[in-house]
């Protein structure tokens, strides 16, 4: 029996009354189900409909009877059922924090929280960093230079932290996450002669929204696993094009690459010097120079590459427009895991 399960089991007991639910969005068979849309609470004379959140996912509860009594409880137990997540009155402040950063705590827990630490309001973003070893002492460090008496860190794992870090009004959204980002890695180099790799999420205006933070900045480490990003330091913004193509169906992006694709162009797929290098030269801003002297190649057998890459793919990616195709194509390639 899950969570959910046993506490609606255990406020039926209570209250007397018929007491089921099913997800918003779903049509459960053998339950009674609300054929309209509606706000709040809302009966059709023999049921009582309402909607709650339980670990941010959308509930329909459903009481038998129509009468004041039961849309009187239709009124109060949204609030009642997300107090259950929230009655561990020995967590500490990290192992709270770690359960919103997780989204698992309700929006009255988040209230609690944001109120008792004196965060409310204040706008935030996730850093996520994976530590190979040393947590306890890449955890001080951290604290040590910690930009404000809000920032919090907290240990998901045994290789992984958060720091949950707040904005003063006058940082740049943008450039001081990554800017601190960079800082935090390095400090952490210098004092534990630890290499840390992070992923850097959005800013979001309100704890209540640290999850979606964390979740982008989470990718944004997997995605610079993927692709083979350099560098140690990530931010969300790097993988724009990445996510977007994610979040097509599997099936649509190989007939995509099937549409798009030949033997030919496959092959240099599959060459992992000849894929090497155009993604060298595509980070490199389409500059001969720049990508000779990161690949430690003479720029004529970089130019023979890139002519053989033409002649494979079609795509010219001196060019920019050529280039954008190729990426995109290398991307889908990269995320069927081909």
């Amino acid at each position: 029996m899950t969570e959910l399960e046993k506490i609606v089991k255990e406020t039926s007991e209570k209250l007397r009354v018929e007491f089921t639910y099913y997800p918003e969005n779903a049509k459960p068979v053998g339950k009674p189900v609300c054929d309209r849309q509606f706000e709040g609470v809302i009966d059709d004379g023999t049921h009582t409909f309402f909607r709650f959140s339980f670990k941010n996912t959308g509930y329909i509860g459903v009481l038998g009877g129509a009468g004041e009594t039961e849309k009187n409880y239709a009124v109060l137990l949204p609030t009642y059922i997300e107090s259950f997540i929230d009655r561990e009155s020995d967590l500490s402040k990290t192992e709270y924090l770690k359960r919103i950063i997780l989204g698992e705590c309700s929006s009255l827990g988040i209230y609690k929280y944001s109120t008792k630490f004196s965060v409310r309001g204040a706008a935030c973003y996730a850093i996520v960093l994976r530590v190979p070893k040393m947590m306890k002492e890449t955890l001080a460090v951290i604290e040590q230079y910690g930009g404000n008496s809000l920032d919090t860190a907290v240990e998901m794992s045994e290789e992984t932290c958060v720091l949950v870090k707040f904005l003063d009004k006058t940082e740049n959204e943008y450039q001081s996450s990554v800017d601190y980002a960079e800082f935090l890695a390095q400090s952490i180099k210098e004092e534990l002669g630890v290499d840390v790799f992070v992923g850097v999420g959005p800013t979001v205006h309100e704890l209540k929204d640290i999850f979606h933070s964390y979740a982008r900045a989470e990718n944004a480490i997997r995605y610079a696993d993927l692709f083979d990003a350099k560098g140690n330091v990530h931010s969300h913004r790097e993988f724009i094009l990445i996510k977007m193509l994610e979040d097509i169906s599997e099936s649509k992006l190989e007939a995509y690459l099937s549409e798009w694709t030949d033997e030919s162009f496959r092959e240099i797929f599959e060459d992992e010097e000849m894929l090497g290098t155009a993604e060298e030269f595509l980070r490199s801003s389409l500059n001969v120079s720049e990508t000779s002297r990161n690949l430690y190649m003479h720029r004529n057998t970089l130019l023979y590459r890139l002519d053989k890459i033409e002649k494979a793919t079609g795509l010219n990616i001196r060019s920019f427009s050529d280039a954008v195709s190729f990426r995109v194509l290398t991307v889908i390639y990269r995320l069927l895991g081909k």
